[in-house]
């Protein structure tokens, strides 16, 4: 167990880089011996983080996702797998079975009102004090900003989206 306090941080923005900042974190904390819950909102697919971080023994890697984005309206899917996410970290939090819990992509959740801030919040207020909880995802709220100990905003200034290019295999995806 994580002998000390255990914060809340967040990294919100629209550049790029949040969910690579808690994979850097997860895994410094893996290094460090603590048990690790990277659970991620919103995407379905596999991603090549997801094969770096299964090596290690102390990585628990979670998707509560479909196979697709949410562009517009979230379809029933969409909302029972956030549902079931949430579920299972509030549970992951109550038994306190992980130094550090990541909640990747969960601000985007909240976007798309798959679960409120409200709903975050509570969980904030309920972690036990020695567990550390990472929320990434654009859109943060002003209420979860509030209540978060560190908050980082990735800010775009340039990307080479802008000329076309796609996601790469090791480097965004």
């Amino acid at each position: 167990m994580m002998k000390d306090k255990g914060y809340v941080q967040i990294y919100t923005g629209n550049g790029k880089g949040k969910t690579t900042a808690a994979i850097g974190l997860a895994i410094r904390a893996a290094g460090a011996g603590y048990k690790v819950l990277f659970a991620q909102f919103v995407k379905g697919l596999p991603y090549s983080e997801h094969k770096a971080l299964e090596k290690f023994d102390n990585i628990t890697v979670k998707q509560f996702g479909r196979e697709g984005f949410i562009h517009s309206k979230p379809t029933e899917e969409d909302i029972k797998k956030a549902k079931e996410g949430y579920e299972f970290v509030k549970n992951a939090l109550k038994n306190n079975e992980y130094d550090v819990i990541i909640m990747d992509e969960a601000n985007i959740a909240v976007f798309f009102n798959l679960f409120s801030d409200d709903d975050l919040i509570k969980l904030i207020e309920e972690k036990p004090s020695n567990t550390e909880l990472v929320i990434t995802g654009r859109y943060a709220t002003d209420k979860l900003i509030e209540k978060a100990d560190l908050v980082t905003e990735m800010r775009e200034i340039k990307h080479y989206y802008q000329k076309g290019v796609q996601a790469r295999v090791g480097i965004e995806k």
